[in-house]
């Protein structure tokens, strides 16, 4: 332990106790406090002050060293009834500076530096059970770099955060024949698994070059007998690659980097034993897979292979030419390999155009959210909405008596029903300390190119949980008279799919402009990568994207929508429903030009060529429901690569779903399961709770018509869909309805194929059109 309650009653002793009463009896250089515990040392006005030994009578806790007024200061030595003990450096009473601390019987030790108590710099553990770690820590914690060193002679070198290997490093497992080292992979890692471009080598010949996804391989790669080291080392300038130059051997003295699992860390265990044969099955998909047809030892005879995943099955594969590519398909390669890592918005820095407005923002809610946390809950008033419940401050550059200083301009900041987005995000679970650290911590928001015709300015939390949106006055005017009745139609349906509001502010920085924005959820924050996202209005006019390089971030419109999605009919019942009341109460308040924003996240299945006739016969179910004990060998899960697997709640309603950000509302039922509640099961990234809207699983599927031959090539996938309504502050005014009137005669269309319309055919029309892109199910459940 790097603190134990007899250090805390040490310092409190020697922080509270030690100051004797003038009539206290003592001899010289002896101090017995009330409570019993004994002081011998010196002394200096009745304080302990220089060197002198302290024994806690209801523990039998020992100091001998240093003090300073009262407090261990200096060098010093406690040892604890348990046995363990610590030598090394004090400062205010607390382990400060460099020390060691040895536990009960030698079974672990470390020994470096300390802070308040805790590890805190760079420091060399020894477990009992024979692992080693030698790098940096915060806060009792390791982070930063060094290196771990398991028993069995498995060692991880490179970076980590929150006791979790996390960034660049290299992990290489103990060799099967004895001497060097065996596989190894180096790239990139996040919270204990691969994650992001890296290269797996096998001992025996042979090694894979591309991208995971929270374990598993998921995008291009290549195999090969061996990868130029050309391109390596080109990797590794770029920070492609970790870089191995500062020190990737045992060896070294000072090793920059280690990581371990959070969830397995701890003196007296085996951290990693079973956890790194896990990784390397789940992360690198060695065991049982088709990759052990690289570990041949003729190497020039073998083929190089391009092979694509997703989420560790295998989609496509083609025979490449031998290692010497040209020049432009090898800055090809290495270009997508940097956009495949590449998350959505840039990131604002300072220089950034938007990097006061962030500061602004982030100072506002974090004085927002800290003002209006302490008023206990209860329920809404008439005076909690409209344009009067609100409440402004301003914030002077130097700070004033409520504001602290900033580095921004000043700014005048307005808060707008700050009561009723309380309660709506403690409707939606939203944490307050999460609320506040997601947005206002030390981590920078990016900014988003806007795909609408709006102007409006996105920023995403770096945590991808929260979206922030500029709005302008006509959008704030519409969303403070709907709010009442948008809070009642929130509480009432629980699944609803409308848009989560979290808060609405307004910044007036010195310069005089100001933004009005609005706090959201952002409904794609999953840990499933999106792979395509569709905004759907169920209007022709103008709704299909614009001929460009269509990426994951891209977000395509109504006429490029060439999927149609299966889902269980009850599900789709469900769904269907849900949008009906949805669209239902935005008509009922006048507004239109709202959209069905749909992402969706592929698990590959297979392709299928068959004719059009024989199209429905041929379509496998692409969902199978297992019990807790179906799942009890993790192998039966993991080798599991046809379709999705359901996981079937029963009695077990505590089971390890990991919940997502601000889900709410009640789970889906499967008719296959006996209705009964069930969660998806995903290999590398656990279970996940299916609600309306939220890791739904479907089938996708894709037609392409063949003209050669008359036949339909049809592309099916097992897909995980993420649904929701966005754009619910838009009414139909006279400006929209000037609009429809002037597109109506310019480009001669049906007025009901036009975005701007009436209300009641836009929510007619909406439906109509989500009700085609989820067709009744061709297949039995």
């Amino acid at each position: 332990m790097l603190a134990t309650m007899h250090d805390r009653a040490a310092s409190a002793a020697s922080n509270n106790h030690l100051q004797p009463r003038t009539d206290a009896a003592a001899s010289p250089g002896e101090l017995t406090l009330p409570n019993g515990d004994l002081y011998s040392g010196t002394l200096s006005c009745g304080v302990p002050e220089g060197t002198g030994r302290y024994v806690w009578s209801g523990s039998g806790c020992v100091y001998s060293g240093g003090w300073r007024r009262g407090m261990r200061h200096g060098t010093g030595r406690t040892r604890w009834p348990s046995g363990a003990v610590y030598e090394g450096e004090y400062s205010a009473g607390f382990m400060d500076g460099q020390g060691t601390r040895i536990d009960a019987n030698s079974s672990s030790s470390y020994k470096g530096q300390w802070k308040l108590d805790r590890k805190h710099g760079l420091g060399l553990q020894a477990h009992a059970n024979g692992d080693v770690y030698q790098g940096s820590w915060v806060h009792g914690q390791m982070e930063g770099h060094g290196r771990y060193t398991w028993a069995n002679g498995n060692t991880y070198v490179g970076a980590m955060r929150n006791g979790l290997m996390s960034g660049k490093g290299v992990l290489t497992w103990r060799s099967t024949a004895g001497g060097g080292g065996g596989d190894s992979f180096q790239g990139n890692w996040l919270d204990g698994v691969a994650h992001g471009y890296g290269l797996y080598t096998w001992e025996g010949g042979g090694c894979y070059l591309g991208t995971w996804t929270r374990g598993l391989k998921d995008g291009k790669g290549t195999f090969s007998q061996m990868v130029p080291a050309a391109l390596v080392d080109d990797l590794r300038m770029r920070g492609v690659l970790p870089d191995l130059s500062f020190g990737g051997t045992a060896a070294d003295p000072e090793p920059p980097a280690a990581g371990l699992s959070r969830r397995n860390s701890g003196l007296g265990r085996a951290p990693m034993k079973k956890n790194a044969s896990l990784q390397r099955r789940r992360s690198i998909g060695v065991t049982g897979g088709p990759d052990k047809t690289l570990k041949c030892q003729d190497c020039s005879s073998s083929p190089i292979l391009e092979r694509e995943y997703a989420q560790g099955v295998l989609i496509s594969e083609i025979v490449l030419p031998k290692w010497t590519l040209p020049e432009s398909s090898s800055k090809k390669l290495k270009l997508g390999l940097r956009r495949a890592a590449k998350r959505p918005g840039e990131t604002i820095i300072k220089g950034h155009r938007s990097y006061d407005l962030m500061l602004c923002l982030q100072l506002g809610i974090r004085y927002t959210v800290g003002k209006i946390t302490p008023i206990p809950e209860r329920e809404m008033r008439t005076s909690d909405y409209g344009h009067k419940a609100n409440f402004w401050m301003n914030f002077p550059k130097n700070g004033s008596k409520l504001t602290p200083s900033h580095r921004a301009l000043d700014f005048k900041w307005k808060d707008y029903c700050p009561m009723v987005f309380r309660n709506l995000r403690e409707m939606f679970k939203i944490d307050t300390a999460d609320y506040m650290i997601s947005i206002s911590g030390s981590d920078a928001l990016r900014e988003l190119s806007s795909p609408g015709k709006s102007g409006s300015i996105f920023f995403l939390s770096q945590d991808d949980r929260f979206m922030i949106k500029t709005l302008r006055k006509s959008e704030v005017q519409v969303l403070l008279r709907m709010l009442p009745y948008y809070y009642r139609h929130v509480q009432t349906y629980e699944n609803t799919l409308v848009t989560k509001f979290f808060g609405l502010h307004r910044v007036t920085p010195s310069s005089g402009r100001k933004f009005q924005f609005v706090v959201m959820g952002n409904m794609f924050c999953t840990e499933l990568r999106i792979h395509r996202r569709f905004d759907l209005k169920g209007s022709s006019l103008g709704r299909s994207t614009e001929k460009i390089k269509i990426d994951e971030n891209t977000t395509l419109k109504d006429l490029d929508l060439n999927y149609s999605f299966y889902l269980e009919p009850s599900w789709r019942g469900a769904l269907l429903k849900q949008i009906e009341i949805d669209s239902e109460f935005l008509r009922n308040h006048g507004i239109m030009d709202y959209s069905l924003l749909l992402g969706f996240h592929y698990r590959a299945r297979r392709n299928l060529q068959i004719g059009s006739s024989c199209r429905e016969s041929i379509l496998p179910d692409n969902l199978t429901v297992l019990s807790e004990a179906d799942v009890a060998e993790e192998n039966s899960v993991y080798n599991y690569q046809d379709g999705l697997i359901l996981l079937q709640r029963g009695s077990n309603k505590n089971g390890p779903a990991s919940v997502g950000p601000h889900i709410r509302g009640s789970r889906l039922r499967s008719s296959s399961a006996c209705f009964e509640e069930v969660d998806l099961l995903l290999p590398g990234t656990g279970r996940l709770p299916i609600q309306l809207g939220v890791n739904m699983p479907a089938r996708a599927e894709k037609e392409d018509k063949q003209e050669d031959d008359n036949k339909s090539l049809h592309h099916v996938y097992d897909v995980v869909l993420y649904i929701g309504i966005i754009d619910i502050l838009q009414k139909y005014n006279m400006r929209k309805k000037i609009e429809h009137a002037y597109k109506s005669i310019k480009y001669k269309y049906n007025p009901l194929s036009i975005s701007a319309v009436e209300p009641r055919f836009y929510s007619e029309r909406f439906f109509k059109f989500v009700g085609t892109a989820f067709p009744e199910n061709s297949y039995n459940q």
